[in-house]
């Protein structure tokens, strides 16, 4: 089953937690110094926040997929319309590993579709990272980002 992910930046962890919290009516299934998040079943919902990304606000979107039938269905769909995606593949990320493709929407908004695979005790695969919520198409390449490859040159702007 998929789930709806939002990532929005904040200012401060500590006052915007109690206010998710109270609107969510949960409290977050994992809470770091900097990033908390929610999984909601009304809405279905991955809900994270951070104080990463240099913007405050939505950061990213995607979709959750439980298993690898879901993500291949997805994908395809971004292929078959001729989307230009950067697949990431498996990586660390907001305190998980991941295996994740990313696409932009043409707002500019980053769209990630990913699985889960478990837990990881560092926020991404470069702990030293900051100003975005890991690899988005903005920030490829970026130092201390995505580290740039064949894989990734070209792709999503």
């Amino acid at each position: 089953m998929k789930r709806l992910h939002i990532h929005i930046g904040v200012e401060n962890i500590q006052q915007a937690i109690p206010f998710y919290s109270a609107l969510f009516g949960a409290a977050p299934v994992k809470a770091k110094a900097d990033y908390a998040k929610w999984l909601l079943d009304d809405p279905r919902v991955n809900f994270a926040i951070s104080t990463r990304p240099s913007k405050k606000g939505i950061d990213h979107l995607g979709i959750q997929v439980d298993d690898n039938g879901e993500l291949d269905e997805v994908r395809g769909r971004i292929t078959r319309a001729g989307l230009p995606a950067f697949d990431e593949g498996e990586t660390v990320c907001c305190y998980a590993k991941s295996d994740k493709t990313w696409v932009q929407d043409p707002a500019g908004v980053a769209w990630e579709t990913y699985r889960t695979m478990e837990d990881a005790e560092i926020y991404g695969k470069n702990p030293v990272m900051s100003g975005s919520a890991c690899c988005t198409p903005e920030t490829k390449g970026t130092p201390n980002c995505c580290e740039p490859s064949e894989q990734t040159a070209g792709c999503c702007g």
